[in-house]
């Protein structure tokens, strides 16, 4: 439980840090802001597969490659539910780029609530890969999500800074992202182990909410400034930096 609680400190933690770096770097290049999200991007995608959809199917026995087809696909849908009933502003588009309610503060809220409703899920995948029992692979999952936290806290800081939001109101606000995460880890882990019958489902369910985020947010955001080529190596780095971590933590 110590660990749970430090990895839930630690994915929060991130994106706290990331927003310490924003204030420090508060005009980021779209070529920069574009890698750093690819490689994120690639960190995501390894610690899905590797750490929730592949465990997914060796837990559910027999039938566990139909519960793992079944989950993500419930997550993913589950997510773009959220997205369609929860107005809110893209996650990685700058305030001031949509159009949108012309109200400063709906802006900021928006773009805040855009970034909550995708770090629950990925606060949840965290839990449920401690809650499978498998420390490394729930170590692997964590640190993707920790280390896609930190960019993800560099980039909200200037569109925020940018609607007239306080310094202060602004670290607060990335902060509170960055709690949602923790409280999410924490639904993730005790929801498996109150019932260890819906491991294969929960661990499908993460990763696809996870497949989701980088397909239908991080990707298309990372190719819509002219710096694919860039930004699809920076994905393949961040892939294999995982995929070498969980096999020297293996």
């Amino acid at each position: 439980m110590e660990l749970v609680w430090l990895t839930a400190l630690g994915v929060g933690g991130a994106t706290v840090i990331g927003a310490v770096i924003g204030f420090c770097f508060k005009r980021l290049s779209h070529r920069f802001s574009d890698t750093i999200l690819s490689f994120a991007a690639g960190v995501m995608l390894s610690a899905a597969v590797i750490g929730l959809v592949l465990p997914s199917v060796e837990y559910g026995g027999e039938h566990g490659v139909w519960i793992t087809i079944v989950g993500i696909f419930v997550g993913a849908l589950s997510l773009n539910l959220i997205d369609k009933l929860v107005p809110h502003l893209h996650r990685f588009v700058g305030v001031g780029e949509e159009s949108h309610p012309s109200s400063k503060i709906n802006k900021v809220l928006l773009f805040v609530m855009a970034i909550a409703i995708h770090n629950l899920p990925e606060g949840i995948a965290a839990g449920v890969g401690f809650g499978s029992g498998d420390t490394t692979h729930a170590l692997v999952i964590a640190g993707g999500i920790a280390l896609q936290n930190i960019p993800e806290g560099m980039v909200i800081i200037a569109p925020m800074l940018a609607a007239g939001v306080s310094p202060k109101k602004t670290f607060l606000l990335a902060s509170l992202t960055g709690v949602v995460e923790i409280i999410g880890t924490f639904i993730g882990y005790f929801a498996v182990n109150v019932s260890a019958t819906i491991l294969p489902f929960a661990l499908a369910f993460a990763g696809g909410t996870m497949l989701y985020v980088v397909s239908d947010e991080m990707i298309p955001e990372t190719h819509a400034h002219g710096h694919q080529r860039g930004a699809t190596y920076a994905l393949l780095a961040g892939f294999c930096l995982m995929l070498l971590t969980d096999v020297l933590l293996g």
